[in-house]
């Protein structure tokens, strides 16, 4: 993880189509200090879950991510990262009447990771058994239902395709 999010950094820069600070210029990097141990056991106690190995592993690389392009959003420190029901109840109304109910049944349960004041979510939603696996959403009203992806890794491996494809 930790390399393609470099890859994803690098590239980003390189193509220099978005604002990025002095600090991630010079450092090739758009992440953060990684989080310690302790903070990540306080935000799963807080909120009552334990995160999936692969956003652990994240947060043990970077405490949070700058969005690379206008197209993608930005991941979010530790201390953001909250239920969607917590950030944005009225999305939670909206896809909870009829016809498309299960969708509000998710985002109720979901918590938002990143694109906080983006128009878009990053969403993981925990499962009902510890033998089902975490769902990983990208959810915005702008395209049709949501986006989802097997894991964390998948999505950034979808955003550096994306990356690469623009230079081609």
């Amino acid at each position: 993880m930790n390399s393609l999010l470099k890859q994803i950094s690098e590239k980003a820069i390189d193509l220099a189509d978005f604002e990025f600070t002095q600090e991630q210029i010079e450092n090739k990097w758009l992440g953060a200090k990684p989080t310690a141990e302790t903070e990540i056991k306080l935000i799963e106690k807080r909120l009552g879950i334990e995160f999936p190995n692969d956003f652990k592993q994240f947060l043990s690389i970077t405490n949070g991510f700058s969005a690379p392009n206008e197209i993608e959003l930005t991941f979010e420190p530790i201390n953001k990262i909250d239920f969607l029901k917590n950030i944005d109840s009225h999305i939670i109304e909206a896809y909870s009447i009829e016809g498309i109910e299960n969708i509000g049944m998710q985002l109720e349960k979901s918590i938002v990771v990143g694109g906080i004041n983006e128009e878009q979510y990053f969403l993981l939603i925990p499962t009902n058994s510890s033998s089902d696996k975490w769902k990983y959403w990208k959810f915005a009203n702008w395209f049709p239902g949501e986006e989802e992806h097997k894991n964390l890794e998948a999505y950034f491996n979808g955003v550096l395709g994306f990356m690469n494809e623009e230079t081609k």
